[in-house]
């Protein structure tokens, strides 16, 4: 059995639901199945699930969102239409757009992840409906019904033991179990959603809820690609990888997955299938668990992300200090800021943040208190970082890797600011500054990649 999740650009309209549903009757073992909400039909269209915050706002401010509505209305009517349900089909979801703001929820914060989760909620329903007009048994399956519990944490939730005690008890059958994506119930029964990636996450959870022997994920790419191909044209595409290097590039930039979503899967041992709606007849990437793995190459795969800052500090016999390391943590526990890296040396140390956490009255304030509790002679907020993943499994047996990554960058006269590697010997870190990093990420993907043949079909 498998579970097959769509993203929001394959769900888009009519055409792409027809895309989804040949690809769902071309495999009787795609048993369950996770839609996301309507994606974007052209650039520029708006999501239904930007729609639906519009509305949330209008709704928290009394606003006037008779045009929202019909916007909303108009989206699932289009798909409805393409397939000329018939009205009694559509009454439901028609009237769930309406009522939204005659719910009673906890505050705005549930308010806002009821009408965001709605998206996926009705075009589960849609989808159901259109599979049981053209006569694929199929059934809507709500995930209050599922005993999808989540915990109390409106907009950024996350999934409850007891979940997978439900799933254990539902059984698969003859229908097709069409799943929304993206939202689970907390144990008050109020809708909270998941954060980025919601749908990925569901899927992943029924995955290993149900014990499927595949997880196969849809989205718009053809495979995951071992370099970003915004930064190298038609770079090699990945057959197959494992968790941990997923997870490892997921951090570091790699787009196809936030990388949290796919821990359920990792923790069911389920593989995964990343694959493209728009040519499923391609074999897609394969992500497996690392036990019998083989690698095909030393490196998997290199991304950069610009998204961090760091804070560096330098003091004589720092490493003599006995609780200096405590100190800051409690420093930076005082300001609810977490780190990333702290890479150290015998005088200096480095703490990398993901800049997202930060405001720059944070950042004074911290670093103030730094200043008076540790007196380093040097501490400087470092805001121009960007760090780089070298990912693979190959690298664990392989000497003089890290002169290959390196040797590059000083020929072409990037500077590295930090190196670390991790003990599972999969992968290497390199700070950066932000203007090289797209740089060094060719020069790196050059020397790994540079004589290989492109197997990506286009």
């Amino acid at each position: 059995m498998k579970v097959v999740k769509f993203g929001g650009s394959s769900l888009a309209d009519g055409p792409q639901f027809q895309k989804v549903i040949d690809i769902i009757k071309s495999d009787a073992d795609r048993q369950v199945v996770v839609t996301s909400a309507p994606g974007k039909r052209d650039k520029t269209d708006t999501k239904v699930t930007d729609l639906l915050i519009k509305y949330a706002k209008l709704t928290m401010n009394h606003g006037d969102s008779t045009a929202i509505v019909r916007q909303l209305i108009g989206r699932y009517q289009a798909i409805a239409d393409y397939f000329k349900l018939e009205a009694p089909a559509m009454a439901p979801i028609e009237t769930a757009i309406q009522q939204l703001p005659t719910q009673s929820y906890p505050n705005n914060d549930y308010l806002m992840a009821a009408f965001k989760a709605h998206g996926e909620r009705l075009n589960a329903r849609l989808m159901a409906a259109v599979l049981n007009h053209l006569n694929i048994p199929a059934t809507f399956v709500d995930p209050k019904d599922a005993g999808l519990l989540v915990s109390a944490d409106p907009n950024n939730a996350t999934v409850l033991p007891a979940t997978y005690q439900h799933l254990a008890t539902m059984t698969v059958g003859t229908k097709r179990l069409i799943f929304p994506g993206f939202f689970g119930f907390t144990e008050a029964g109020d809708i909270a959603t998941f954060s980025r990636g919601g749908s990925d996450i569901t899927g992943a959870i029924l995955a290993r809820g149900l014990s499927a022997d595949m997880y196969e994920n849809f989205t718009d790419v053809n495979a995951i690609y071992a370099v970003n191909p915004n930064i190298v044209a038609h770079p090699l595409a990945i057959s197959k990888m494992t968790y941990r290097e997923m997870r490892e590039l997921s951090y570091a930039g790699f787009s196809v997955f936030h990388d949290e979503a796919i821990i359920p899967a990792i923790e069911g041992q389920v593989p995964i299938n990343v694959k493209n709606t728009n040519r499923p007849d391609l074999p897609g990437t394969f992500i497996v668990p690392e036990k019998d793995f083989s690698p095909a190459h030393t490196i998997t795969g290199v991304a950069s992300s610009n998204r961090f800052e760091a804070l560096y500090l330098h003091r004589y016999l720092l490493n003599k200090e006995v609780g200096f390391t405590l100190k800051l943590l409690q420093i930076l526990y005082k300001y609810n800021v977490s780190y990333e890296h702290m890479p150290s040396g015998i005088d200096d140390l480095t703490i990398i943040f993901d800049k997202q956490q930060l405001d720059a009255a944070t950042i004074q304030a911290m670093c103030h208190d730094i200043q008076e509790t540790l007196h380093p002679d040097t501490l400087e907020w470092i805001d121009d970082y960007a760090i780089l993943m070298v990912v693979g499994e190959g690298m664990r047996n392989q000497v003089g890797v890290i002169e290959n990554i390196i040797a590059p960058l000083a020929d072409n006269h990037i500077g590295v600011h930090m190196i670390n590697q991790g003990a599972s010997r999969i992968s290497i870190m390199l700070g950066t500054k932000r203007a090289d990093a797209d740089a060094a990420v060719k020069d790196i993907y050059s020397r790994f990649f540079t004589d290989q043949v492109v197997t990506a079909a286009r």
